[in-house]
């Protein structure tokens, strides 16, 4: 157990130290290839520190651990640049805008809706349109169709239910 700890703790100095005396010099070198995208930049730094410490054998004293850590950094990047998810991730600090409203859903409904009330009595198909569809009261409904308020409110009762039945029943036919 000291032993792993050793390396642990081994591998955090070399890290902080790769840290310390590279990354800045590594952030600047990167910002410039990357256009200025400092965001961009941060994680490749990241990811080339990342690359040093698991790697530590390369930083082994033949070679100038800034040199490595530039051509390392200058691969990511140009990885980065010609891989796909480069051209499709895009980041964005604000929402983009909601697309417009689909009104597929709403023609549907309004075609099931005319379809079922075709399937309605006179009676009843009259006194549905002219409250629902001609926003009249029950007693201008009573007038207009020249009913009693109790006939229109009967109708209406009967006649909803059964325009939902074939409502179902046409969204039945559909799927």
């Amino acid at each position: 157990m000291g032993a792993t700890l050793g390396y642990v703790t081994a591998d955090a100095e070399l890290l902080r130290a790769l840290h310390d005396d590279h990354a800045q010099a590594l952030l600047s070198f990167v910002v410039g290839l990357n256009g200025g995208d400092r965001v961009k930049a941060q994680d490749v730094v990241q990811e080339t520190l990342l690359r040093a410490w698991r790697n530590p054998q390369v930083l082994d004293g033949s070679r100038s651990p800034r040199s490595w850590l530039l051509t390392v950094a200058r691969r990511i990047v140009i990885d980065d640049w010609r891989s796909s998810r480069r051209t499709a991730e895009v980041i964005t600090a604000e929402v983009p805008d909601r697309g417009h409203p689909d009104a597929t859903e709403d023609s549907l409904n309004r075609v099931v809706v005319s379809a079922a009330l075709q399937t309605l009595s006179a009676e009843h198909r009259d006194a549905v349109v002219e409250c629902y569809y001609r926003g009249s009261s029950v007693a201008q409904a009573a007038e207009a169709l020249g009913i009693p308020p109790g006939t229109v409110k009967s109708r209406l009762h009967y006649g909803l239910r059964a325009l939902r039945l074939a409502i179902e029943e046409l969204h039945g036919e559909l799927a």
